[in-house]
């Protein structure tokens, strides 16, 4: 039987299929579940959610970063609503990434406010203040995710570009890349680390960036906007962005597979397209059931799964070949429980472990009962993918309801899933079922 998280409880990771729950977050319990055997709690970490939340939607839509309009701000955005109409309206619907960990350290990053991001350090023992982002440039902000290879370098997705964080040390200061603009250089401060804000990739007519993905090696970084057609590929360390166009509609997803060889890119028209990156041709596809919300390679790169807009269903896409072969296959991924358990007939978010084995859903609607809660997979990729419901996650609070949630793509022990929850706390979840990780 799929594990149930009663109402008033909290979940706290889950051991071999069993997802274990207690009355309250407590760092004693979690040591007591699981620190003992990794060496690390993964305390929550507070902050203030009201600003997160869009006043004229269900705390369910989970929208990021939105601020009321006035005077001539409205105005713009009424213009904007007449040649965007679809796409902006339909932006909430999309899995922002909200939460990313980096790929090698116990250092989480999440949007915490319009304007900032919070960045915690789970292997800073001394200072568990967590440190604020937060700058001039940083307007409004919709996706964080870490550079690879880059060390310590955050890239922060916002009105008007993009913004480049790295870290500084004493007597090691981060450097401002040559031809900048004259005022980033800003630090933010906390009880840990310092940051600056080395770079700002300004994109093309102050589009509010809503699509981001770095390239495996970290050397390029793809953004998009609702406001446009087009994406950009960025060479960062020369600061120049390359436009690339296709159809219409503007962008709701784009993913790197984690091999570099291929490129995803969705349209709020319902149409999407795989990119090879050798020659950068493309295949276009098109979708019945909604446009693309959200999603995720597996970690060979040889497939990728979405969500759709108007869906309880997955969809895999399996290349036939290697690459740069463009020819594939888009094939089903039923989640049965989503409609029969909860009663929803839409999936909201996604994300997939870099192992493959964890596939964690959120939902929209549905029974009381289950609303706000997140369902966990077993999967298996060989020669589908194939899922078994382990059970669900319930968030801390009063009706908590996932605004964000992601995996850490190298936690060596297992899957690793940071939760942002709509009553103000990010939450941390190991899933362990591997018998030699447990005492």
């Amino acid at each position: 039987m799929p594990s149930f998280p009663q109402p008033g409880t909290v979940t706290i990771c889950e051991i071999n299929r069993d997802l274990i729950t207690a009355d309250t977050l407590s760092d004693d319990r979690a040591n007591e579940c699981y620190g003992k055997a990794l060496g690390v709690v993964f305390s929550p970490v507070e902050f203030q959610p009201e600003s997160l939340i869009s006043p004229t939607r269900d705390n369910a839509g989970g929208q990021l970063g939105v601020v009321q309009e006035k005077g001539l701000s409205a105005l713009i955005g009424a213009v904007k609503r007449i040649f965007h109409p679809n796409d902006m309206h339909l932006l909430p619907e999309v899995n922002l990434q909200g939460v990313s960990w980096h790929q090698h350290k116990h250092i989480l990053a999440f949007i915490s406010g319009p304007n900032q991001v919070t960045i915690r350090d789970f292997d800073d023992t001394e200072g568990k203040d967590p440190s604020i982002l937060h700058g001039d440039f940083q307007r409004e902000v919709k996706l964080v995710e870490w550079r690879p290879n880059g060390g310590r370098t955050l890239s922060v997705a916002c009105k008007g570009g993009i913004c480049i964080w790295a870290a500084s040390y004493p007597g090691n200061p981060a450097s401002v890349r040559s031809g900048a603009s004259p005022f980033v250089g800003s630090i933010s401060k906390g009880s840990g680390m310092r940051w600056t804000l080395v770079d700002f990739l300004k994109s093309n007519s102050d589009e509010h960036i809503s699509a981001l993905s770095w390239s495996p090696d970290g050397r390029y970084l793809a953004t998009g906007s609702y406001e446009s057609s087009a994406f950009t590929i960025w060479d960062v360390s020369q600061g120049d962005g390359t436009p690339i166009r296709r159809g219409l509609g503007g962008i709701s997803v784009l993913r790197w597979s984690p091999t570099g060889d291929y490129f995803f890119a969705a349209k709020f028209d319902g149409t999407f397209y795989l990119w090879e990156t050798g020659t950068w041709t493309s295949q276009p596809w098109s979708s019945s059931s909604g446009f693309v919300t959200g999603a995720t390679w597996d970690p060979e790169g040889r497939m990728i799964l979405l969500a759709f807009s108007k869906s309880s269903t997955l969809g895999s896409i399996h290349f036939a070949s290697k690459p740069p072969s463009l020819v594939a296959h888009l094939l089903p991924v039923d989640l049965p429980e989503i409609a029969t358990l909860t009663g929803s007939q839409q999936i909201e978010k996604i994300a997939w472990d870099a192992s493959g084995e964890r596939l964690a859903v959120s939902f929209k609607e549905g029974d009381e009962s289950y609303r706000g809660l997140i369902a966990i997979y077993d999967v298996r990729r060989t020669p589908l993918i194939a899922a078994s419901l382990v059970g669900f996650i319930r968030g801390p609070g009063d009706n908590p309801k996932p605004i964000a949630f992601s995996f850490h793509d190298k936690f060596k022990q297992g899957p690793l899933l940071s939760v942002c929850w709509s009553s103000g706390f990010c939450c941390t979840y190991p899933l362990l079922f591997r018998s030699h990780i447990l005492p």
